[in-house]
């Protein structure tokens, strides 16, 4: 793997001054070995620096998924009665890899599916890791590269948005022991915290600004502290053509570690301010 990014950042060198072409096999073993790390979970697109509490992006990798679709062509997957036209493969090694696997669920190939998750039918994307013991819950996606913690619930019709392009963009954080409430919407490289709680459908992205509901105090855009009940809101806005109300997320308590787990407790929070999650 030393000499692997360094063969891939010369490859997308290569691509951007159009001297790849997709029938080079040399370059198609480079950029195989490097979707494998991702596969098997030996790399990922990105992670959080614990020194610094920053998102690291590995950008060659990413480079590298970009690097398949240009090096691959359309091709039919049949999968039991289904039939699939892709330039990628799915996953495949759910069994020895101890996850559980629904009917209706797919991941591609290059996506990382750690030991003891389920993913009930549902759709995980290339480069996305989706970690230890999480469900991915009906109709819920992972977009590509997305990084999903251990133990997270991301509940029925959640979208986790895919960053892909450009190659050093930050991709969604979940970090782990988070609880994300159907219908949600973590897009565009938004990050939750540890251990924190999304109210049914909020939408989480750069742009929405979080705000603590004790103190009207805004804590910031697009980031979710660790072990927070967060909620969709709104706030007014005085604009010329008139007032309007647009979107944030209210944090409505901030939890000690470990208290996201206790269910009576955190319904009884949500409930009292008339949500769920």
């Amino acid at each position: 793997m030393t000499d692997l990014p360094t063969a891939v950042t010369q490859l997308w060198q290569r691509r951007e001054r159009g001297e790849l072409a997709p029938a080079d096999a040399s370059a198609v073993s480079v950029v195989h070995e490097a979707i494998e790390l991702l596969d098997s979970g030996e790399a990922r697109v990105a992670e959080i620096d614990e020194a610094t509490g920053d998102v690291v992006v590995h950008e060659w990798l990413k480079q590298a998924i970009l690097l398949l679709f240009a090096l691959s062509s359309i091709s039919t997957t049949d999968a039991g009665p289904f039939e699939y036209a892709d330039k990628l493969p799915l996953k495949r090694g759910f069994e020895k890899a101890g996850v559980r696997v629904v009917p209706g669920a797919s991941a591609r190939w290059g996506s990382y599916i750690g030991p003891g998750a389920i993913l009930m039918p549902s759709y995980v994307n290339i480069g996305a890791r989706v970690g230890a013991g999480t469900m991915v819950d009906t109709w819920a996606t992972v977009g590509s590269c997305a990084q999903i913690g251990d133990r997270v619930h991301l509940s029925g019709g959640v979208g986790i948005g895919g960053v892909l392009e450009p190659p050093n963009a930050v991709p969604v954080i979940v970090e782990d022991d988070v609880l994300v409430g159907s219908r949600c919407m973590v897009t565009q490289g938004a990050r939750v915290g540890r251990g924190s709680v999304l109210g049914e459908g909020t939408i989480l992205n750069p742009a929405i600004p979080v705000i603590d509901a004790e103190s009207g105090e805004e804590l910031g855009r697009g980031v979710v502290p660790p072990w927070s009940v967060a909620v969709g809101a709104s706030r007014r806005r005085e604009f010329s053509g008139g007032e309007f109300f647009l979107p944030c997320v209210l944090v409505l308590r901030r939890l000690e570690e470990g208290e996201r787990h206790d269910k009576s407790q955190l319904n009884e929070i949500l409930r009292t301010h008339g949500v769920s999650a």
